[in-house]
């Protein structure tokens, strides 16, 4: 593409903006956080309007467990191609402002400054959709309207894992049937650099709980009455070694193997150990550094397993002397392509058994997410990647399985497509903390690159 073609979508994702940040605005001053059941209707008719506004057709479904799902419809116009369907997957729930006292602005008030715009959902993952429908409105403004179909899946409970929406996708599958998926998000890096994604872990996330007594005991019985705290931390212990390796027996015998240009992508990607040190302040070796592995390896492919968190007993100040009568850690898996969240659960089963640990009971929050990566031979993967190249001068980088979590198994699967995400953050949005963020040129760059791809979409796509 030439520098003047490049000028062409820029202006006119220029011309776009004011629609994107009315939209947006519109969006964020809805309190729709799922975790806490607030704004999810609003948020979804929200939604819908805006579809119907431009031109969309757009249904609410909510006949099933879970907030409703809204689907978003565009036909391709006169010189475009009706066979082909581009899906965007977005989510308009959020996660909770707290704590609030930290915003700077309010949370759900869209407010620009230093060029910027601040409010909760602004990058995760509101903005998005707010640039989508810019560029669509864009692209069916230009003679021949839309190049192809469009198609829009936006869900209300990806930020407490989209434990519903796997049965929205089998019984409207037919609704959200495409060729190709763009995803929800992307940002760029410390250097600058556009990160696509095109696969993403499945959750496992539970709770271990150890229960010693019916209430707490004086410490003075700590001679022969078991504690719950250290029971539960020498179980813990027995999960992983120093090195950081799992060491449950056949954790990761189910992980999919990357293929030659998968490892070839990841192995391209940046990764700074010591800007990371400093960066988090952190104290200790990385656990790569200890096991000889390569962090951007095991962080595309590897099952990654996590205590988040362990309370039992008197965690007050001052002292208080007691044995804590039961301890309870939360522990999370991030599944590997081709991993099933029951077998891994079994396998913890069997491991904690194995170790003396039967007692221990596995209070299970989460086991519904499976990891999934896209061919990233797929042409559309290529394209999505080659677009970007086109309209990013800082470079782009393509990973192959990101470490985040999120419910691309249930359309990749059901829906047999590639799915690639971009988006329009940048490594200082914020998401999920106070001040989220999103810088007004990123957001132009967004709808530049959708209303590229969608043009190229429409177009035979071919691999070179």
């Amino acid at each position: 593409m030439s520098k003047k073609e490049a000028d062409r979508w820029l202006q006119g994702a220029e011309e776009a903006y004011p629609l994107a940040v009315r939209l947006l605005g519109e969006m964020v001053s809805i309190p729709s956080v799922a975790a806490q059941h607030r704004g999810i209707p609003e948020a979804a008719s929200c939604v819908l309007r805006s579809v119907e506004e431009l031109g969309g057709e757009a249904l609410i479904f909510d006949d099933l467990p879970g907030n409703p799902v809204v689907y978003g419809f565009f036909p391709a116009g006169t010189g475009g191609d009706s066979g082909k369907t581009l899906l965007f997957y977005n989510h308009y729930d959020v996660q909770p402002e707290e704590p609030a006292e930290e915003w700077e602005t309010p949370p759900f008030a869209l407010t620009e400054r230093e060029g910027k715009l601040f409010g909760r959902g602004v990058g995760d993952n509101k903005g998005d959709i707010a640039a989508r429908l810019a560029a669509v409105d864009l692209l069916r403004r230009q003679p021949g309207g839309l190049p192809c179909n469009v198609k829009f899946m936006v869900e209300g409970e990806e930020e407490i894992g989209s434990p519903n929406l796997a049965p929205y996708v089998a019984k409207y599958s037919d609704y959200f049937a495409a060729d190709a998926c763009i995803w929800e998000f992307g940002y760029k890096d410390e250097g600058e650099r556009q990160g696509l994604v095109a696969g993403l872990r499945g959750l496992l996330y539970m709770e271990l709980i150890c229960k010693g007594a019916d209430q707490d005991q004086h410490s003075l019985s700590s001679g022969y009455i078991d504690n719950p705290a250290l029971r539960l931390a020498h179980a813990l212990s027995s999960l992983k070694d120093q090195n950081g390796e799992v060491t449950v027996e056949g954790f990761h015998d189910d992980a999919k193997e990357p293929t030659p240009e998968e490892l070839e992508a990841v192995r391209k990607l940046p990764f700074d150990g010591e800007a990371i040190k400093k960066l988090y302040g952190l104290r200790l070796p990385l656990l790569t550094e200890r096991s000889g592995k390569d962090p951007r390896v095991v962080t595309a492919f590897e099952s990654l397993l996590t205590v988040c968190g362990i309370h039992g007993g008197y965690t007050g100040s001052g002292a208080k002397t007691l044995i804590p009568s039961e301890a309870i850690a939360k522990v999370e898996v991030r599944l590997a392509a081709g991993q099933e969240p029951q077998t891994i659960l079994r396998l913890l089963r069997a491991h904690l058994d194995r170790h003396g640990f039967g007692d221990i009971h596995i209070n299970v929050l989460n086991d519904r997410q499976r990891g999934f990566r896209s061919n990233l031979s797929d042409p559309f993967v290529k394209l999505v990647q080659r677009t970007a190249e086109e309209l990013y001068p800082d470079g782009v980088t393509l990973t192959p399985s990101h470490p985040g979590c999120g419910p691309m198994y249930d359309l990749g699967s059901v829906l047999e497509l590639p799915i690639v995400s971009t988006g329009i953050g940048w490594i200082g949005s914020r998401y999920h903390a106070p001040n989220e963020n999103v810088r007004i040129g990123d957001l132009k760059q967004g709808i530049a690159h959708i209303a590229l791809l969608l043009s190229r979409f429409g177009q035979p796509i071919t691999t070179t």
